[in-house]
């Protein structure tokens, strides 16, 4: 777990960050790097393509596993990626490096999706849900360090290509170690046994014209945000500057709209299904055996497609609703401001780049770290729900450092101070200054830390072994939406009102996240089993 965790971790800071710094060394305008950024979407919107993860075997190395042939596959070609970006100009070669980062992207949000699933279904008594998921999150953050600060120590002492090179390498070595790893094939296989045993054509099962309907307008939809997608990156990626569409315009309008096509409306369809079955309507009186392809091919699509949120629906019911409201608000304090946390820094507080570098990457990861381990520590003794909780509260409570930091830090200062932290960063070649950035890093970084360990354990525990690719990666996908579509209003509130009401606001917008985790852990321990979280190591409750 720590291993894919790595893997997961290691192509998002290359694609997504370090590969940036090189484009800047290319003098790449900034505006053609924006258009990079979009590869991006593949990550905001993997969930569209998972369906197809649970269904489509790949050629000859679908006898490692159901989720192992997509790992090794998208970390293989992650690898060959990485070593072709070596030897290519971003200059010269710019459409070529743009398509093959593109397909990187898409390759790690794959990855991701199995990976996920990958967790909840090889999960046991042993290998609990909590453990993986703090594993995961460690190997995660131990890769963003290595292709982030080691990649550009690496760039200043050799080049960028040999840089994109040895990532490349290591990818392969994962993708090739990646063949030994244990598989959840009998966990996947018996989810399917299951839905074939029962059968969506026999007695008692929803008539085929209804599941027919529901599957055209699940798939409708899906197809349509797919479609618009798409066509966004492919005119942004190969459109000059005049004609290329504004990406902000499109996420702030469309991207609501595709989270409403693709979750909103085919929960309420999974809703009605859900009900027509509980009451007896629309239901076979006999066996009905597929008898042509186009049956047979309706029954494929449905268990790949629509039964995934049948199955959510008709386990959680009305609780799915707190269960979004948690998905959509938990790490909102810390996502909706982290585009603006580099201004933040240079501009406002007015810290070097060195500085900064120092706080917030080799000081501010190790802070990360410690909030992971504490995290993975506090679900083993405390329990999954009151970890949840208490992460939920830090989180938003650490937004005060920064919001003392927007006044001039005085109080961070005095804590540093006094537990000696300025006089430890000071003989170490700093000053008090830079002791304050780090000492209120470290605070948000190990509360994020916490409350990440937390939150992937959780996600982890509320989807069903079988259906883990799909529910998994809507939930996830949905976990950052609402700090993406709020940060044009937030840059807005910046420029009128500055950074300290920001911090004021997102401490309270995270008060709402402990609301609702206090309502779900009130509602689990009152159902138990009956809830629909899977019970495994969850203690507290």
């Amino acid at each position: 777990m720590t291993i894919f965790g790595f893997a997961a971790g290691l192509p998002y800071a290359l694609l997504l960050g370090t590969l940036y710094a090189w484009l800047s060394d290319a003098e790449v305008d900034l505006e053609t790097m924006g258009v990079f950024s979009l590869i991006g979407l593949a990550y905001a919107f993997k969930f569209l393509w998972s369906p197809a993860l649970d269904r489509i075997d790949v050629p000859i190395l679908k006898r490692l596993g159901k989720r192992k042939q997509w790992i090794v596959t998208a970390q293989l070609l992650l690898g060959f990626i990485l070593v072709v970006l070596a030897t290519l100009n971003p200059v010269s070669a710019l459409g070529l490096f743009s398509l093959l980062a593109g397909i990187g992207a898409f390759a790690s949000a794959t990855q991701d999706v199995v990976i996920d699933a990958w967790r909840v279904d090889v999960a046991d008594e042993v290998a609990t849900i909590d453990i993986l998921s703090t594993v995961y999150q460690m190997g995660y953050r131990i890769a963003a360090l290595v292709g982030g600060a080691l990649a550009l120590f690496l760039a200043e002492r050799t080049d960028w290509p040999t840089v994109y090179l040895t990532m490349g390498a290591i990818m392969l070595l994962i993708g090739f170690a990646g063949l030994f790893a244990p598989d959840a094939e009998t966990t996947v296989q018996t989810a399917t046994e299951m839905a074939d045993e029962h059968g969506l054509r026999k007695t008692g099962q929803l008539d085929p014209r209804v599941r027919g309907w529901a599957l055209l307008a699940v798939a409708m939809l899906w197809g349509w945000a797919l479609l618009t997608v798409g066509t966004f990156m492919v005119r942004s990626l190969g459109s000059d500057a005049e004609t290329r569409p504004d990406s902000v315009a499109f996420i702030s309008t469309m991207g609501p709209l595709i989270v409403v096509a693709t979750v909103v409306i085919p929960v309420l369809i999974s809703a009605f299904l859900v009900r027509l079955e509980r009451k007896g309507q629309y239901l076979l009186t006999r066996d009905v055996p597929a008898e042509s392809t186009a049956g047979r091919f309706l029954d494929h699509g449905y268990r790949a497609l629509v039964l995934p949120l049948t199955e959510f629906v008709g386990r959680l019911g009305w609780a799915l609703i707190v269960i979004l409201g948690l998905v959509l608000t938990y790490r909102i304090t810390d996502s909706i401001w982290g585009s603006f946390a580099y201004p933040f820094y240079l501009g406002e507080l007015q810290y070097t780049k060195d500085e900064v570098a120092v706080a917030s990457k080799f000081f501010g990861i190790g802070a990360l770290m410690i909030g992971l381990a504490a995290g993975g520590y506090m679900l083993t003794t405390l329990g999954r729900m009151l970890t949840l909780t208490l992460g939920a509260v830090l989180a938003a409570a650490t937004n005060l450092l920064y919001a003392d930091l927007a006044r001039g830090g005085a109080v961070v200062q005095s804590v540093s101070d006094l537990t000696g932290f300025t006089w430890l960063v000071a003989n170490l070649g700093g000053d008090a200054g830079l002791a304050k950035l780090m000492m209120a890093i470290a605070g948000e970084n190990i509360a994020v830390g916490i409350a990440g360990a937390a939150f992937v354990a959780y996600l982890s525990s509320i989807v069903a072994k079988g259906y883990s690719a799909v529910q998994y990666a809507l939930l996830s996908s949905l976990t950052m939406l609402v700090g993406t579509l709020g940060r044009g209003a937030l840059g807005q509130m910046i420029e009128e009102q500055g950074y300290f009401q920001v911090f004021i606001l997102t401490t309270l917008m995270g008060g709402i996240a402990v609301i609702i985790c206090i309502v779900e852990w009130i509602r689990i321990s009152r159902l138990g089993a009956r809830s629909g979280v899977d019970q495994t190591a969850l203690k507290g409750v």
